[in-house]
């Protein structure tokens, strides 16, 4: 019986002191938690104040702001507000267009302004040789457009014109000169040789307006017997100043001995390579030889 109470009352003891330690933990850790929330309580208290004074400072500014804007715009109309905003549009394009014209002055593009806008003059030239210049009077309004021009029928200046003039006007005058200077080149070649190597052709060349079709008989030699050759050129790339197609035939229907075929066949490839005066040159200075290092 005595026993049984011992062990009874130690089993208490026991259960007595663990249930107090569970309470001093419970206690500490309340204690704790009232610890750490007042201080995460300023930490956003102090947030909260910075988000505020921040908030009040932009609101002072846009105040500012609106107040000059107001001050600024008072004595004018609305129609005269977007004038103004049209009108500074267009001196900044006006601006743009001297930096075009800046950076395109070595190119054989040049301008210079107007009282609407700008006038541009395009100078072509093949060979270190200046040919033909062209102009382009650019209105600066919204949306821009041309007011008079020298450019040829033949060229598609209003396709380009519709491509790129409004959305690039610096491409607009780069595709433009491209067109023109290449014509003037096409146009430098068929003149030289009809000029300059006339003794080598067999009736008259033909051509196009636009000189990217050309087709006409020739000789090699100028003097005393030669087979004749006819030849077709076609420039189907308007920028270029060398054909994409030659034809050279035999005139007659008889069969070509096989080295005749062998310079028929040189002479498609100097068409190919070579500006039409630089062939004739080398067939001048050969004869029936053909300078065969322009072939290679």
């Amino acid at each position: 019986m005595e026993l049984a109470n011992t062990l009874r009352q130690d089993g208490e003891s026991r259960g007595g002191v663990l249930a107090h330690l569970e309470r001093l933990e419970t206690q500490v850790s309340k204690s704790h938690k009232k610890l750490e929330e007042p201080q995460n309580a300023q930490a956003l208290e102090a947030r909260i104040h910075e988000l505020k004074r921040l908030r009040d400072k932009l609101r002072a500014e846009v105040k500012q702001r609106q107040a000059r804007v107001k001050a600024s715009t008072a004595n004018v109309e609305p129609d005269q507000i977007l004038e103004i905003s049209e009108q500074e549009i267009l001196e900044r394009k006006q601006e743009n267009m001297k930096a075009i014209l800046q950076a395109y002055r070595f190119t054989g593009i040049s301008g210079k302004l107007t009282s609407r806008g700008v006038s541009v003059c395009i100078s072509t030239a093949f060979e270190g040789n200046l040919l033909d210049s062209y102009f382009v009077d650019l209105v600066m309004e919204k949306p821009l457009w041309i007011h008079h021009h020298s450019v040829p029928v033949f060229i598609p200046l209003e396709e380009i014109s519709a491509k790129y003039l409004q959305t690039n006007t610096r491409h607009f005058l780069f595709v433009l000169w491209e067109y023109l200077n290449a014509y003037s080149g096409r146009k430098y070649q068929a003149d030289r040789l009809q000029s300059d190597f006339a003794a080598f052709l067999v009736g008259p060349l033909q051509r196009n307006s636009l000189c990217n079709l050309l087709s006409f008989t020739y000789k090699v030699k100028p003097e005393g017997q030669s087979f004749p050759f006819c030849a077709r050129l076609l420039y189907k790339d308007l920028t270029t100043t060398l054909p994409t197609d030659v034809t050279v035939t035999s005139q007659g229907t008889e069969a070509l001995p096989s080295t005749w075929e062998e310079q028929r066949a040189a002479h498609e490839n100097l068409f190919f390579t070579k500006p039409l005066h630089q062939v004739f040159t080398s067939f001048a200075k050969k004869g029936e030889k053909l300078d065969m290092s322009l072939v290679s």
